[in-house]
């Protein structure tokens, strides 16, 4: 069984509990990840760990590497990504203290790069439900299980940042029908899913954003003292998911490229076979076949449950 990797949000730059620990650093085509891997393990899982903003928060959103960071957990052998974030309610039974496990995502971002492909190779991956359901459920029964107030459901918008929401933008979201708010969720989510890698997101709600008419508006220094309270119930849940991810994989996630590939093999740049070789396998590797058109598959969402 593969590895499962975690994304450390604002206020948590490293996971306790591991055996066997060790810091392995992983060259990418895609440039430097946010830093070095933290490996361990939990009983018999492999646990890889990676805070997105570097040790000591040292990057902004829009500066993470995601495809680094994506293709590292992949080079690990990971099989599993759950992406912690901080998040902003837009949604007044959404608490500050409160966890969110979405099953939506809306990118509102413009200067990141959200694929591995291009370079002479066109995908197009299935990406309708960007949160494996398998993943969720059990991120969800390990929120619930460390106590706290967790919801399943609903849909994060991520924006590209750094300042945060003006109040037009604020209470534009909310009439969208969007949940929760915060910066880095996408696009680790569209990644992911090319890495054929399960994902899902713990989002830590931090505060109202600054549509609310009672509550303060959103400020670092309150920001941080949620996330202070919010760091430990954040390992604790980590902790279980660790424990309850057991068994082989049964989603579609693990066959997101099938399909997807548009591209004649027979014109794609040796460079970008070499390049792509950890995503692509041998699929590129049989001489004169033919292109698969991509597939559009109809998949019920998940179901909102609060």
């Amino acid at each position: 069984m593969g590895a499962l990797g975690i994304i450390g949000g604002s206020g948590i730059y490293d996971i306790d509990g591991l055996t066997q620990v060790r810091r392995v650093r992983v060259k990418t085509p895609f440039g430097e990840p946010s830093d070095s891997y933290l490996v361990g393990r939990f009983g018999e899982l492999e646990l890889c760990f990676l805070p997105r903003h570097g040790r000591g928060h040292r990057l902004l959103p829009s500066e993470v590497n995601s495809r680094a960071n994506i293709w590292g957990f992949k080079k690990l052998g990971v099989e599993r990504v759950v992406s912690i974030t901080a998040v902003g309610s837009l949604r007044d039974e959404l608490a500050p203290g409160d966890v969110v496990v979405p099953d939506q995502l809306f990118d509102r971002t413009g200067a990141r790069q959200p694929t591995f492909f291009g370079g002479g190779l066109v995908a197009h991956v299935q990406i309708a439900d960007p949160v494996c359901d398998e993943l969720a459920a059990v991120v969800y029964a390990a929120a619930t299980a460390a106590g706290a107030r967790a919801h399943r459901g609903g849909c994060h918008l991520c924006m590209e940042g750094p300042t945060f929401s003006t109040r037009a933008e604020s209470r534009l979201h909310r009439q969208w029908g969007m949940d929760v708010v915060g910066m880095t969720v996408w696009p680790e989510a569209s990644l992911a899913r090319e890495a054929e890698l399960c994902f899902a997101n713990l989002a830590l709600v931090t505060d109202y954003d600054c549509w609310h008419e009672t509550e303060d508006d959103v400020s670092v220094p309150a920001v941080l003292e949620v996330l202070r309270a919010n760091a430990r119930l954040a390992k604790d849940i980590v902790r279980l998911v660790a424990a309850k991810v057991s068994v082989p994989r049964t989603c579609s996630c693990a066959t997101a490229l099938e399909g997807a590939l548009m591209t004649d093999p027979a014109v794609v740049p040796a460079a970008t076979r070499r390049r792509l070789a950890l995503l692509l396998g041998d699929r590129l590797s049989a001489p004169g076949s033919k292109p698969v058109a991509a597939k559009r598959v109809r998949r019920r969402s998940a179901a909102h449950s609060r």
